[in-house]
């Protein structure tokens, strides 16, 4: 093991790599095999899971965990950025313009690239996520997708580097998959930027699409476009360019501003990230005024109904129109259009800002667009009842929205997020519309606002989010929808304690710290979403309390908001904030599959000078002992209770718990509440019949 972690070193020394990885798959097997035991090594823990007959070992459990990126001056041992923390931004300038009959998306940008890290770069590092859908992509091998079709991918006309005179350049550049290197003709130097143009055009995939589509309705096309454009890959200090090839998991971006522009039919509506700049151009003197209106009211309004839409379908479109839109300080932008949308809107209880700069402050929306098929009233015509709920409530409790608008676009189903928008399905209703759309857009606080790494670290964004969705559900119309219990989250019962122990009992998943661009054994999404957002509320309501964790919570959010925070930050910034050393938990619960299991071994009376007590014998026989509830009922139908900390096992796995009394028991159970995930409830409970007597 150490003579191949020692040639790996002496490899990556010698070479990048992703050159590594592309020249030699033998060693990206290699390298594979012996990452978890790495990783191990590194953190100090163990990624496997000790033998179930394996009694608990506290000087395990308890050690000092080393995380696996250390501090320093980039970022901070309390989980913050270190005081010489930077980040790279990209801005963009871009038009596209979409022709229905051949499916097809064409477009021209133009990128500043400021590079504010220490390093000087020769060359760039560009995503082009469209060239997953190509039949010899990676992904048409690796990845979760099944396409039943293929494109050509993103066909790149010219990169041309953009002089202070705009002269343009050709440049020249390297497609690998679904990156593209950019060969600088000089090193882009430390706090320096550089601007160049891409032209590109591609063939937009139909549903199988997936986070990107084309699909059908009774009135028309709907056009759900994301990873549309050219899209520059992060340089960090973690990795320098952090380039994983696109498998159709999600996503890593640097912040900019972005000004877009899309050309489509006359008959088409358009909704995408940001502000609409245009309105005059685009709208009718109706729907301006109905847009007018929206934004004093607290109830949706209709700016294009059913019978606009009706009337725009049928209508024979022969011009274009072009729709302008910005977003500032964004990692990305995604929009829909389509002639069969309908479209409604609120104003958002949140203080006006201007849609752009040099405009004027306005008040801010929540919308949503849908086919008439999507209407109904427990379905899409709550939509943006929804949408500000989830805008209002996460911007009071966590963090400012910070952005004009949140969009929820009914279509083919995506079930996914961007900056400003996201993609659901027409025939979401009830419960389900509820929690798709408080979940998508709960995705603007992770990682739209804290930029965490999705491809590596997928709980990061999707554990995070699903924690506070689950806050949301209490918190909506007095619980209308609540407890969550849908696919991410306590899917059987609602009861997390209960519905999370075939997942930990299951030896097939691994543990969340397992790197989300591995694939792994089992069903990842129980993991990343349900795993990863119950150890939050662990921490919360078990571990920490309300107060300590959600001023901790809100603290990682501000500090790490448009920047990239790795696990590592987050369990500095919390165990610092909280005042716990929470080692045993982040190695039990996210390094590796470790559970709490509790028994109850004795239960007698003890008489000396002081009285009489109730000695309860307790086990400790799980790897991931949390503070537990003991509760004994005692004759006259009176309780107590008596909290067990963490530490009390620190030593050993065997106590004896003593309480006063002056009455018989009748029962003594551990954890009545169900109140964290115990995965053996056989012996928590002893029911007393007979007097216990000294």
């Amino acid at each position: 093991m150490l003579t191949l972690i020692s040639n790996f070193f002496e490899n990556t020394h010698k070479k990048p790599f992703i050159q590594q990885v592309d020249t030699n798959i033998l060693k990206k097997i290699t390298f594979l095999a012996v990452l978890p035991t790495f990783v191990s090594l590194m953190s100090g823990t163990s990624l496997a899971s000790p033998p179930k007959t394996q009694a608990p070992d506290p000087s395990q459990i308890f050690a000092p965990l080393i995380m696996p990126d250390s501090p320093n001056v980039y970022r901070s041992g309390d989980g913050t950025p270190g005081p010489m923390a930077w980040k790279n931004q990209a801005d963009y300038k871009i038009h596209v313009q979409i022709i229905p009959k051949t499916h097809s998306l064409s477009g021209d940008e133009e990128i500043r690239y400021q590079n504010n890290s220490p390093s000087s770069l020769p060359v760039l590092w560009v995503q082009l996520d469209q060239n997953m859908y190509k039949s010899e992509s990676r992904a048409a091998y690796a990845s979760q997708w099944h396409f039943p079709a293929h494109t050509p991918g993103m066909e790149i006309e010219s990169v041309a580097l953009v002089g202070t005179d705009g002269h343009a350049q050709p440049v020249e550049f390297l497609i690998s998959d679904t990156r593209m290197q950019i060969v600088l003709p000089s090193a882009l130097s430390s706090h320096s930027s550089v601007r160049f143009r891409i032209k590109w055009h591609y063939i937009i995939p139909g549903p199988w699409g997936g986070r990107t589509a084309v699909s059908n309705s009774k009135n028309g096309e709907i056009y759900e476009i994301a990873q549309f454009y050219p899209r520059m890959a992060v340089f960090d200090d973690i990795r320098g360019w952090d380039t994983l090839p696109y498998l159709g998991g999600e996503f890593y971006l640097d912040y900019g501003n972005i000004d877009y522009e899309v050309t489509v039919p006359d008959n088409f509506v358009v909704a995408g990230s940001g502000a609409l700049l245009n309105p005059k151009n685009v709208l009718s003197p109706l729907e301006q005024q109905r847009l007018a209106t929206a934004r004093r009211s607290e109830k949706r309004v209709l700016i294009r109904d059913q019978s606009d839409v009706e009337t725009a379908s049928h209508q024979n479109s022969t011009k274009n129109k072009t729709w302008h839109f910005a977003m500032q300080n964004t990692r990305d932008i995604a929009f829909v259009t389509s002639p069969a949308l309908m479209w409604d809107a609120a104003k958002l209880d949140l203080s006006a800002i201007p849609p752009a700069q040099g405009y004027p402050a306005e008040s801010r929306l929540a919308m949503s667009v849908y086919p008439v098929e999507g209407a109904g009233a427990q379905a899409w015509d709550r939509s943006t009842e929804y949408v500000k709920h989830t805008i209002e409530y996460f911007s009071h409790d966590w963090y400012a929205y910070p952005w004009p608008n949140a969009v929820n676009v009914g279509g083919h189903g995506a079930a996914m997020e961007y900056p400003g928008i996201v993609f659901d399905g027409m025939k979401d209703r009830d419960a389900k519309l509820f929690w798709i759309t408080t979940h998508e857009l709960g995705h603007t606080w992770f990682p739209m606002i804290v930029g965490s790494n999705e491809r590596r670290h997928g709980f990061m964004d999707e554990g995070f989010n699903t924690f506070i969705d689950s806050l949301a559900s209490l918190h909506f119309n007095k619980g209308e929808f609540a407890p969550k219990h849908d696919g991410e989250y306590a899917p059987d019962t609602g009861k997390p304690a209960d519905d999370i122990v075939k997942v930990l009992l299951d030896p097939i998943y691994e543990p969340i710290m397992t790197s989300s661009n591995l694939g792994g054994k089992g069903d990842r999404h129980a993991i990343s979403y349900f795993k990863a957002a119950y150890g939050l509320e662990l921490l919360r309501s078990q571990i920490l309390g309300p107060e300590r964790f959600d001023r901790a919570f809100r603290h990682y959010i501000a500090v790490w908001a448009y920047r990239h925070p790795t696990p590592s930050d987050f369990f500095r910034l919390i165990n610092s904030d909280a005042g716990e050393d929470l080692s045993w938990f982040w190695r039990g619960w996210y390094f590796n599959t470790w559970y709490p299991d509790y028994a109850i071994a004795d239960v007698h009376s003890a008489r000396d000078t002081s009285g009489t007590k109730l000695q309860i014998t307790l086990l400790n026989k799980g790897w991931l002992p949390l503070p537990v509830t003991v509760a004994v009922t005692w004759k006259d139908g009176s309780k107590t209770s008596v909290r067990v900390p963490t530490e009390v096992w620190s030593k050993r796995n065997r106590d004896v718990l003593e309480i006063p009394t002056s009455q018989d028991a009748s029962s003594v159970t551990i954890d009545p509440d169900h109140a964290i995930p115990d995965v053996d409830r056989t012996n928590n409970s002893v029911a007393l019949s007979a007097p216990l007597h000294p």
